[in-house]
């Protein structure tokens, strides 16, 4: 009986061992492929990767807040996405179309950052433009 728990005690030791010294070798493993690395930048974040686009995010949260001529769009800080008129969508329709496709994305955090949300009427057309 003795020699039984001896040897269950082995093992479970030994899976201990194995499991910190798992958990080392992951702490110092290279980053994941989704993670940023020091060569990378949000400037090449597309949003496809979870990771990548909340990194960005926090990194953003952290810097001023970037506006894109947009100042007047503060106005609209706290309000639904459904609950827009046409013309008022019309509004930031008219601040996307005089972006770059690349700075779209960049444009979308910095809504978020000041708490606007986009109006439901123009988010295929940003969606679009972020994906391509």
């Amino acid at each position: 009986m003795i020699w039984f728990l001896i040897i269950v005690l082995s093992i479970i030791v030994g899976a201990n061992v194995r499991l910190i010294s798992y958990r080392k070798k992951r702490r110092t493993a290279a980053p994941a492929e989704d993670e940023l690395t020091a060569d990378e930048s949000c400037a090449t974040c597309t949003g496809a990767s979870a990771m990548c686009e909340q990194e960005c995010m926090m990194k953003a949260a952290t810097e001023p807040i970037e506006y894109f001529d947009d100042e007047e769009l503060d106005r609209y800080r706290g309000r639904e996405s459904d609950a827009y008129s046409d013309e008022e969508a019309e509004e930031f329709a008219e601040v996307l179309h005089t972006m770059r496709q690349n700075e779209v994305a960049d444009w979308c955090r910095s809504l978020t950052l000041r708490g606007i949300n986009l109006p439901n009427q123009i988010k295929d057309e940003v969606f679009l433009l972020i994906e391509n």
